[in-house]
């Protein structure tokens, strides 16, 4: 089968022929239409992911695609379905083996390279409002890098919760995508003071909830942003700075500061991960969730895909596609 290969850490990306993966039990056999790429991608390629693979590696996390085959114990999906699902790492293939419990069926209707993009996202950020942050209707929801693949999912699931939510992002183009998918307001982050703009939208309250994929700077605003007892939700650090949190101005505010690896969830409470997942695929089936997919490459641009995630200069979700 055709593959993306990682053949080195901090080495090109090549595609190349490849042995199908071994499925054993209670694994699911998929033929895979499309991936999404995350920016934990650009860590697990060079080694800094929290779940390491050795070279020489096929990566990507998440899929979507057609089961073709189902081991011993499987009793949620049957060859022929429609799926997209969860790997550690493998997913930048012809061919994928996921475990059962990662898998997802699709909505009737739901093309793959949308679905592609889904579980990761839309996870992380349903998972992070509803059960981490227990983002209530009425509350003011600041969203850091809110055009990107992670932040955009966390404008529509805080608006769809009936939250008020405040978008930032780095440029006028970006802000609007945020706008037209839920943003009550918008802040240029690279020209505008954070936390005085979102002091002024609030009337001086400032945000219940801040949800940052980006940490550096924004993370500092974020700190003097927030009102007391709220809750920041740590995502990511795609500024490239993780910041070095003040305890001082957490017990002094009562901030709640929660960190949020959705991947993890896979082994610590996959129950709630299903949960929280049926939940935001229902939402999506209802339309009350429209995923943004900005650029469709095939495999030997996989090197293009991840740039523009390094770059940030993506905005919603960029997918591979196989077939």
């Amino acid at each position: 089968m055709r593959a993306v290969l990682c053949p080195a850490f901090g080495e090109k990306l090549t595609v190349a022929d490849v042995p199908p993966p071994d499925m054993g039990m209670g694994q699911v056999r998929i033929a895979v239409s499309a991936a999404g790429v995350n920016f934990a991608d650009t860590l697990m390629l060079r080694g800094e992911y929290q779940e390491r693979l050795e070279p020489p590696f096929v990566p990507g996390l998440e899929l979507a695609g057609r089961v073709i085959e189902v081991g011993d114990g499987v009793d949620t999906c049957r060859p022929g379905d429609m799926v997209m699902a969860v790997v550690t790492g493998g997913a930048f293939a012809e061919q994928a083996v996921a475990a059962a419990s990662d898998v997802f069926r699709l909505p009737d209707g739901v093309a793959p390279v949308a679905a592609a993009g889904f579980p990761v996202a839309y996870g992380t950020s349903h998972l992070a409002l509803t059960w981490k942050a227990q983002l209530r209707a009425g509350e003011v929801l600041l969203v850091h890098g809110a055009a990107g693949s992670v932040g955009l999912t966390a404008v529509e699931i805080g608006a769809a919760l009936g939250a008020t939510v405040i978008a930032t992002a780095g440029s006028a183009d970006k802000l609007a995508i945020a706008l037209a998918h839920g943003a009550r307001h918008g802040i240029d982050s690279r020209h505008e003071d954070v936390r005085a703009r979102v002091k002024a939208l609030t009337g001086g309250r400032g945000a219940d909830v801040v949800f940052d994929p980006v940490g550096g700077a924004l993370f500092d605003a974020s700190l003097r942003a927030v009102v007391p007892g709220g809750r920041i939700l740590v995502v990511g650090f795609a500024s490239g700075r993780i910041p070095q949190i003040p305890a001082n101005i957490l017990l002094v505010k009562n901030i709640g500061v929660l960190g949020i690896n959705w991947n993890a969830y896979r082994t610590l409470d996959p129950g709630a991960l299903r949960r929280s997942m049926a939940e935001a695929v229902a939402w999506w089936a209802a339309g009350r969730l429209r995923p943004l997919v900005s650029a469709v490459l095939p495999p030997d641009r996989a090197e293009e895909a991840l740039d523009r995630l390094r770059n940030r200069t993506a905005t919603g979700k960029v997918v591979l596609t196989f077939g």
